[in-house]
């Protein structure tokens, strides 16, 4: 195929727009902060998990206080009937009997107290240990909601930029002949396209062509696409080539 010197260099300018676009493409498509994203979703089900388990937990503990405090309470105003019984009471038989019963409620709600006090230092406990659970949760959302707003922002900038650069590959490409734009895309699905011969090597896949290779392409017309022997890019010498 021949094409002058000046569409052939201008191949480079359109591979250096598909490189930029297909990076465009990729920020687009996959964010800095997918990975991280995806792992704090990971990790903020398993926190909630957990979450739910200290907070059924706490609940439970919760629950027991209530029942205890419930229990002395009921303790508390039977002593206090008895004792009012006992104040009134003209029989030795029936005053002995209450004071054995308040003797006996006396050392109930003093053991209802005792595991109440235990229980409250497990409300306590538990409170805290969903206040904890809370604030890592907390953590975690904040975290990913600015990463979230942070990869929203990049995708569109992206999305604008690929937009942008394939424009200028319209505006680049209208003046390349057709035969030679075609032969561009097809190398351009298995290798750069399109790379500068400097200083003997093609920059597409950075292999130094050998001698009789490079003597081949010196003897060659100015306007035959040569390509490059490794990647099988169209190879675009200038005076850097080393020819």
């Amino acid at each position: 195929m021949n094409a002058s010197p000046e569409h052939q260099r201008i191949l480079l300018d359109v591979a250096d727009l598909d490189r930029r676009i297909a990076q465009a493409e990729r920020a687009r498509t996959t964010p800095t902060q997918a990975a991280r994203i995806t792992e704090l979703v990971a990790i903020r089900q398993e926190q909630l998990r957990e979450l739910t388990a200290l907070t059924g937990t706490r609940d439970d503990v919760r629950t027991e206080l209530t029942r205890l405090e419930s229990d002395v309470k009921l303790v508390e105003q039977r002593r206090a009937r008895d004792a009012d019984r006992l104040a009134v009471a003209t029989n030795p038989k029936d005053a002995q009997a209450l004071e054995h019963e308040i003797a006996s409620l006396t050392k109930r709600q003093s053991d209802l107290e005792d595991i109440e006090l235990d229980v409250m230092g497990r409300v306590e406990d538990a409170d805290a240990a969903v206040a904890a659970q809370q604030a890592l949760l907390a953590t975690t959302t904040a975290e990913g909601s600015a990463l979230t707003a942070q990869a929203k922002a990049d995708v569109a900038s992206a999305t604008e930029l690929g937009a942008q650069l394939t424009r200028d590959r319209e505006a680049v490409t209208a003046v390349i002949p057709a035969p030679l734009l075609a032969e561009y895309t097809r190398r351009a699905a298995n290798s750069a396209g399109a790379a500068r011969l400097a200083r003997g090597t093609c920059e597409g896949c950075r292999m130094l062509l050998p001698g009789t290779d490079l003597n081949d392409i010196r003897n060659a017309a100015d306007d035959l696409v040569v390509s490059c022997p490794e990647c099988g890019c169209i190879l675009v010498r200038t005076e850097e080539s080393g020819l």
